[in-house]
């Protein structure tokens, strides 16, 4: 299956590979040469169409808990002072993309939406200790039943060219819903209550919609 966001370039990925091969054959009749533009336009198609990938997760909505909103390696968990909504000290807990990620962006806890703002910036590397305040960048806040508010940001990195957000301020969310796409990017940063317990270490792989970030028993 894959994100809707996708099926535009898919489409037009899918044109040029079509059109490639056809000119190759016309142009020469060495096989070598046809079956090496082959090779390396259908690479370059799977490429394409892998990064576009929508699986779907085995999702267990609960309230006592934060999900990760997106595939990738937690890279950070630390306390800084999140500057634009809270403008206090918050728990920080990053999450970054490989290009061979599922980059759908998926709500992490079911809730309210209290914010939703995109902000254009530059394309600093995603690990960049800048990037999270001068990169294109969305923040969503979600008001929760059992966290308070929670807010996350996705990060454009250096490959990443547009950040797609659905969310819409006052709109209702479940848990593990699509909330928008990341396009050849990069990170995903959530900001918690301080004191929350995490159940991730740094380095550890997580899936979006399924690992745990954090569980109130």
């Amino acid at each position: 299956m894959f994100h809707k966001e996708g099926f535009k370039i898919l489409l037009v990925s899918l044109m040029l590979f079509i059109a490639l091969n056809l000119a190759t054959s016309f142009i020469t009749n060495l096989i070598w040469v046809k079956y090496t533009v082959f090779g390396i336009s259908f690479i370059f198609f799977i490429l394409v169409a892998q990064f576009f990938r929508n699986p779907k997760r085995g999702i267990l909505q609960n309230e006592n808990f934060v999900v990760a909103p997106v595939d990738g390696k937690v890279v950070a968990i630390e306390e800084v002072e999140e500057k634009e909504y809270f403008k206090d000290k918050r728990l920080l807990v990053s999450i970054f993309m490989s290009p061979l990620n599922v980059h759908v962006t998926r709500y992490p806890s079911s809730g309210e939406v209290k914010y939703s703002q995109y902000h254009k910036g530059k394309y600093l590397v995603a690990w960049h200790p800048k990037s999270s305040e001068e990169n294109e960048r969305t923040t969503v806040v979600i008001e929760t039943a059992k966290f308070g508010e929670i807010l996350y940001r996705q990060i454009a990195g250096a490959v990443a060219k547009r950040i797609v957000n659905y969310a819409v301020v006052g709109q209702k969310i479940n848990q593990g819903d699509d909330s928008g796409f990341i396009k050849f990017g990069s990170r995903v940063d959530v900001f918690l209550p301080i004191g929350t317990p995490v159940n991730v270490q740094i380095g550890e792989k997580v899936r979006g919609a399924e690992t745990k970030l954090t569980e109130l028993i």
